[in-house]
């Protein structure tokens, strides 16, 4: 078990103690994506949906749930986050609309925002196929995954 951090010496999970570590500049992105029917990306686009303007929705979703992370993630510390931010990009080939996500998350802490910055992403698509599904429930959530890390002891990642 010495490889994982989230065990304590009789196997059980515990928080990690950070306190001995230096406080640092850290950074996440990370993305994920849905993919929508025509007739969804035209409501989103056009601001028809009854529910309201997706996007604006689901950014606000997407940053509320990266200040909770620790409410979601067991193991994981509650953090100042200094900035969030999410952007969308459509990426759109013949009859396929995919919306793609990207979240940024800072803070200047003794853990990184790595899982804010996933969860972020996460709670994003789920919220934009919460307030399209009475239009189509077919709607396909992507990939997600970590784009990239800087700060803390463990150097920073790159996805390649």
């Amino acid at each position: 078990m010495a490889d994982f951090t989230h065990f304590n010496p009789q196997g059980r999970a515990h928080m990690v103690d950070v306190s001995n570590k230096d406080e640092t500049e850290r950074t996440a992105v990370a993305t994920s994506s849905i993919q929508v029917s025509e007739g969804v990306y035209q409501r989103i686009e056009s601001n028809q949906m009854d529910k309201g303007d997706v996007l604006s929705v689901a950014q606000v979703a997407g940053i509320m749930a990266a200040k909770n992370t620790s409410d979601w993630i067991p193991m994981c510390h509650p953090l100042p986050l200094t900035n969030v931010d999410i952007s969308f990009n459509w990426i759109t080939d013949h009859d396929r609309y995919v919306l793609h996500i990207e979240t940024f998350v800072k803070t200047k802490g003794k853990t990184g925002v790595e899982m804010e910055a996933l969860t972020a992403a996460t709670a994003t698509a789920l919220t934009i196929y919460d307030m399209c599904k009475a239009v189509d429930k077919g709607m396909v959530i992507g990939e997600t995954s970590l784009l990239e890390k800087r700060g803390g002891k463990s150097g920073d990642y790159y996805r390649k």
